[in-house]
């Protein structure tokens, strides 16, 4: 793929301010002191002992023992990305908000994936919730939009959040297991915890095992409120709407991929921004009135609850491209300090209980993370001015100048100045207050399995099967049969048919209660209905000596044009020659690739393929086929659709003297559908 030229960033040129290219320049100590030998210890001799005095040895080493700040609890393994997000209408009726205004005005971005419970070295493609924070540096300041690839939570009130994150992380006793939440104390906690019931249902999904980092959805989970200049407010929900839709891996290839490669969906993003592309995702928001905050049968401030699509729809707002890698992981994805009470004017937040205790435990976090001074570091720093009477603390930089550190003040006309709403400064929505103090929660968050059953409604014949697959091997592995059968009772509560499957096929008794009477669905939260494109498709090309190379320059040819990558494989990592002698240069082998990587499989093969090159190209073949991928033979290599009993299977593609002028566009479709679930 041709590279494309790289737009101006204003948050780039920001942070090229602190860069440092150390190609071809002299070696120096931090202090600026040349260094003349980088490979030697001063000693006393030179078999003798070493020397307290080396500054050099003592910088580099005390440096070396400090490079890592303390991993995060939860969401340790991250990736980060710059980008754009551009809105496209004004948003004027509804918010305030600077960067909801112009069309015509680009708003830098950097967003940040990452895995809930697995430690930073965790394997990418684990069964897990996915964060899906994004940081908008507007004009008026930072606007942190902290949320996951789900869009509810476990948890009512973070008061429980230690509990939960206790319950998930690896046992205490053998720290086993890692990045799972296939254990006893994960789902005794969802037994005990109903309020969990809904969370369970999506975890035990397939969007815990995405696809990609470009084919999730994102959402904000909390309710927020949104501010307009007059005043009014309208209660809000966010979504990020992926380009090429919603799409997962399948369990056995999710499981096998972390061992072939634990950086599974970081290197698919690193390799299509590096190559010039871009991913995209569409703003959407849910808008309630105040006056309607009331009318559901849920309370929309409950984070274990959604808004059903179809009672309240999404209006899509705005666009956001990734289009910019970083340049070093850790000055930039994992210092940055992502926090939802980093708001702008035309945002403000709800009584959520968990939201409310967000904002306590995320400026906490990142003061013991990254310092008292996280704010300026340039990944955090916003783009607009910042002045106030903050001073002092670790690793502080910025040199403030003068001595006036306090308000009020007349040394300095009491500067810095505060700025009246009129002109942008911040005013809280003067919501009513009252109430006694109490530790309560509210009664119109008691329903817990409603929403439940809703979204086993919702999900299609195979998403249901892979749900009681899913549960299925989670509580296989539960040592302690008492939780397994609590969690089966409280399967029961959403489906009965569920509850039993799972039963069966873990050895406890079935669900004897009453399974919930909802009989709504919401469409919008299957996949199967989800938009599906050939564009950034990857096509593992399966190659040999003596391929039919008139046939296979045209196939790539049209592939490419469809904007699908190519990875050609072959017994060697050399070039190898058609029927006609043109070479064609191969990518990987069949050793340094795997079936696993690609989304399909044009076998094109090859004159007199020996054993070895029949062998790994059926494993190649079997591997897909298990995954209901798209597979297409060429003439050449039909005979190993024929051998493996696949011909004329589901999404099986073989060339024939009837089919040829039209095999390509065939393929292109049957790539377009990524997945044949109906096969057997």
């Amino acid at each position: 793929m041709e590279r494309k030229p790289k737009k101006p960033n204003r948050k780039a040129e920001q942070v090229e301010q602190f860069s440092r290219n150390n190609y071809n320049q002299k070696l120096t100590t931090n202090q600026g002191t040349k260094i003349a030998n980088d490979e030697n210890t001063l000693k006393a001799g030179e078999r003798g002992p070493s020397l307290l005095e080396d500054f050099i040895m003592r910088e580099k080493l005390s440096h070396f023992d400090r490079e890592r700040i303390p991993e995060r609890v939860v969401h340790a393994r991250g990736y980060g990305v710059y980008g754009n997000f551009k809105v496209y209408q004004s948003q004027e009726a509804l918010t305030k908000a600077d960067f909801l205004q112009n069309p015509n005005v680009e708003t830098p971005v950097f967003l940040r994936f990452s895995e809930v419970a697995g430690s930073k070295g965790a394997a990418e493609t684990v069964r897990d919730v996915r964060g899906f924070a994004v940081k908008f540096y507007t004009e008026e300041g930072n606007f942190d939009l902290v949320g996951n690839n789900i869009p509810v939570f476990f948890i009512q009130d973070g008061l429980k959040f230690p509990d939960l994150i206790h319950a998930v992380k690896p046992e205490p006793n053998n720290e086993i297991p890692q990045a799972a939440t296939a254990h006893d104390t994960f789902w005794d906690f969802i037994a005990n915890n109903p309020e969990s019931t809904h969370m369970m249902m999506w975890i035990m999904s397939d969007r815990t095992i995405p696809k990609s980092f470009r084919t999730m959805e994102g959402f904000g989970v909390h309710t927020f409120k949104l501010v307009n200049a007059r005043g009014n407010v309208h209660f809000v929900k966010f979504h990020w709407k992926p380009r090429l839709g919603v799409h997962s891996l399948v369990w056995d290839e999710s499981q096998k991929l972390g061992g072939i490669d634990p950086d599974f969906h970081r290197r698919d993003i690193w390799e299509l921004i590096d190559s010039g592309g871009e991913a995209v995702w569409e703003l959407g928001i849910q808008v309630i009135e105040e006056k309607d905050e009331f009318m559901f049968d849920f309370d929309i401030l409950d984070a274990t609850k959604l808004w059903p699509e179809e009672d309240v729809p999404v209006r899509i707002i705005g666009e956001m491209r990734l289009n910019r890698n970083v340049e070093n992981v850790f000055a930039e994805t994992e210092q940055v300090a992502l926090h939802p009470g980093n708001i702008v004017p035309g945002i403000d937040f709800t009584n959520d209980p968990l939201l409310q205790t967000r904002l306590f435990s995320y400026t906490d976090t990142q003061m013991y993370r990254v310092g008292t001074n996280h704010q300026e570091l340039p990944i955090n720093a916003p783009i607009c001015p910042f002045h106030n009477n903050q001073r002092d603390g670790a690793m502080r930089y910025i040199v403030d100048q003068g001595n006036v550190a306090y308000k009020k003040n007349s040394i300095w006309n009491n500067t810095p100045k505060e700025v009246p709403p009129s002109q942008g400064g911040f005013e809280t929505y003067p919501e009513t207050v009252s109430g006694k103090k109490i530790r309560k929660t509210a009664p119109s968050f008691a329903d817990h399995y409603s929403q439940a059953r809703l979204f086993w409604n919702s999900m299609s014949h195979w998403e249901k099967d892979h749900i009681a697959n899913a549960f299925s091997f989670e509580l296989g592995k539960v040592k302690s049969k008492d939780v397994r059968q609590q969690v089966v009772t409280q399967i029961g509560k959403v489906s009965n048919a569920l509850a039993s499957a799972v039963a069966e096929q873990i050895g406890v008794n079935k669900a004897n209660v009453k399974e919930s009477s909802v009989t709504k669905s919401s469409p919008a939260l299957s996949m199967a209905k989800t938009k599906k494109m050939v564009e950034t498709l990857k096509v593992g090309v399966l190659v040999a000596d003596g391929f039919d190379d008139a046939m296979t320059k045209d196939i790539l040819t049209r592939l490419q044009q469809a904007d699908v990558r190519l990875v050609i494989i072959s017994e060697k990592q050399q070039a190898v020659k058609g029927k006609n002698m043109n070479r064609l240069e191969v990518n990987d082998s069949f050793l340094t690739a795997s079936p696993l990587l690609y989304d399909a499989l044009l076998v094109v093969g090859g004159e007199n393929l020996d054993e070895y090159t029949k062998a790994e190209m059926k494993s190649y073949v079997r591997e897909q086929y298990m995954h209901y991928k798209p597979i297409a033979f060429l003439k050449q290599a039909a005979f190993i659709a024929k051998e493996l009993g696949i011909e004329g299977g589901l999404g099986v593609l073989v060339e024939t003297r009837e089919n040829k002028s039209q095999f390509t566009q065939e393929f292109l479709t049957n790539l377009a559908q990524q997945r044949f679930f109906s096969r057997k």
